[in-house]
C-alpha cells in the first residue's frame, strides 16, 4: 500500500508539474513577455502604434478531428505619416498577431500629409472587389471612416479625413485598397519638382497661401 501511494503523487506531479507548467506557464510567459517586449520597443525605439483589424479562424478537418489556425490582420504606424499593414497565420492568436506585426513593420511606407493632419488631395483606390474614396477635410472634421480604414488613418496620424468604402466589405480588400489610394498621394513639393516649378505656384493654384508653401512637403 505504501509502495502504491509513493509513486502515485510522483505520477500525478509529473504531468501537473512538468508538462502542465510547461504549456500554460512557458507558453503564457513567452507570449505575453514577447508582447511586452514589442510594447517597450514601440515606446522607446520606433514609437509605433499598432491596431488589430481582423482575426480569422480556419478549421482544417484531419483524421483526429478539427485543427484550428488563426489569421491576423494588423496595421502599424508612427502617427507621423508612416504606416504599414501585415498578415500572419499561426496555430494560436498571439503568434499570428506577432507575425502580422513584424510583417507590417517591414512594409511601412511614408505618406505625405498636409499640415500633419490630413491628405493633400482626394484619392481613390481599388483592390479586387473593394473600392475606397478618400477626401481631405478642413480642421475639426475628425476621422470619418469605418472599420479597417479608421485603423489605418489613426495609426498614420491623420486627424481630419472623410472616407467611404464602396463594394467589398472584406477587411483585407479594404485595407489594401486604402493603401493603394494613399500611395498615389503626392505633396506640392514633389509635384513642383516633377514639373520644374516653385512650390508657391502649385499651392496658390489650389487656393492655398504662398506662405504655406515653404512648410509643405
Amino acid at each position: 500500500m505504501a509502495e502504491e501511494q509513493t509513486p502515485s503523487p510522483q505520477n500525478r506531479g509529473a504531468p501537473a508539474g512538468g508538462p502542465g507548467r510547461g504549456r500554460p506557464g512557458g507558453g503564457g510567459r513567452g507570449r505575453p513577455g514577447g508582447g511586452r517586449g514589442r510594447e517597450n520597443q514601440r515606446e522607446e525605439g520606433d514609437d509605433l502604434l499598432d491596431k488589430l483589424v481582423h482575426i480569422n479562424r480556419v478549421a482544417k478537418v484531419v483524421k483526429g478531428g478539427r485543427r484550428f489556425s488563426f489569421g491576423a490582420l494588423v496595421v502599424v504606424g508612427d502617427g507621423r505619416g508612416r504606416v504599414g499593414f501585415g498578415t500572419g497565420k499561426a496555430r494560436e492568436v498571439p503568434e499570428a498577431i506577432r507575425k502580422a506585426t513584424d510583417q507590417a513593420k517591414r512594409k511601412m511606407v511614408q505618406i505625405p500629409l498636409r499640415e500633419g493632419r490630413t491628405l493633400h488631395h482626394d484619392v481613390q483606390g481599388r483592390y479586387g472587389a473593394g473600392r475606397v474614396v478618400i477626401r481631405s477635410a478642413p480642421p475639426g472634421t475628425g476621422v470619418i471612416a469605418g472599420g479597417p480604414m479608421r485603423a489605418v488613418f489613426e495609426t498614420m496620424g491623420v486627424q481630419d479625413v472623410v472616407a467611404k468604402s464602396i463594394g467589398s466589405s472584406n477587411p483585407h480588400n479594404m485595407v489594401k485598397a486604402t493603401f493603394q489610394a494613399l500611395q498615389t498621394c503626392s505633396s506640392p513639393r514633389s509635384v513642383a519638382t516633377r514639373r520644374g516649378k516653385k512650390v508657391a505656384d502649385i499651392v496658390s493654384r489650389r487656393g492655398g497661401a504662398p506662405a504655406e508653401a515653404q512648410a509643405k512637403e
